[in-house]
């Protein structure tokens, strides 16, 4: 087999280009098309669309199909949700409400950072890219800021003077006492469980539907 069998390329007298394929030629370009066509089945896979309604500060329906970038994202937005109190039920007689305020705090600032680090290009490339970061970034805006904006710092200041004054006393034992206490935690409880939620869906996106 030579080049001319492959493709033969040849300049006239007018100077135009002449490319001739042969036989050969075409048969070896439909293998290449063809293995490269498996290659990119078997190392580029394509995963399930993943939707779902995320209740959290009222986000509502949210459906994307995660690329491998899009993966590594919700992978260390779960990680961070799943290893903080952020997402795990309140529990009034245990939980201690200072205590998943600061893990509200410390997720704020991951869940941010996590966003910022999204190349730009990825996010122009690509839908479903920005509406995983609208997702992130809506949960902290719309999702945890309205009640940390209402509750923190208001209940931060009386708890700090409640343990002075009572220093022989629970946490548990001394937040029950807070005026607002029930409506608080009812609130609380609303949002940790649209955290879990939101979680699950994360999950779903970086590990698929198990």
């Amino acid at each position: 087999m030579n080049w001319q069998e492959l493709i033969s390329i040849s300049i006239s007298d007018k100077g135009s280009f002449d490319i001739k394929i042969g036989l050969v030629g075409i048969i070896v370009f439909l293998l290449l098309f063809i293995v490269l066509a498996i290659w990119r089945k078997k190392f580029s896979p394509n995963w399930d669309v993943v939707e779902a309604e995320i209740p959290l500060g009222n986000i509502g329906k949210v459906k994307i199909k995660p690329s491998y970038d899009d993966i590594q994202i919700a992978h260390k937005a779960w990680v961070e949700l799943a290893t903080r109190k952020a997402a795990l039920p309140f529990d009034e007689e245990y939980d201690v409400i200072v205590e998943v305020y600061n893990s509200w705090y410390a997720l704020f600032g991951e869940m941010r950072n996590l966003a910022k680090t999204i190349p730009a290009n990825k996010i122009r490339q690509s839908k479903d890219t920005q509406e995983l970061v609208r997702l992130i970034v809506e949960s902290l805006n719309l999702g945890l800021r309205p009640h940390l904006t209402k509750w923190q710092a208001k209940f931060r200041r009386w708890y700090s003077e409640e343990e002075k004054k009572h220093p022989d006393e629970t946490p548990q034992e001394i937040q029950k006492r807070y005026e607002h206490f029930g409506e608080l935690v009812k609130e609380l409880k609303e949002v940790n469980g649209q955290l879990v939620v939101y979680a699950n869906f994360l999950k779903q996106i970086a590990q698929g539907k198990k």
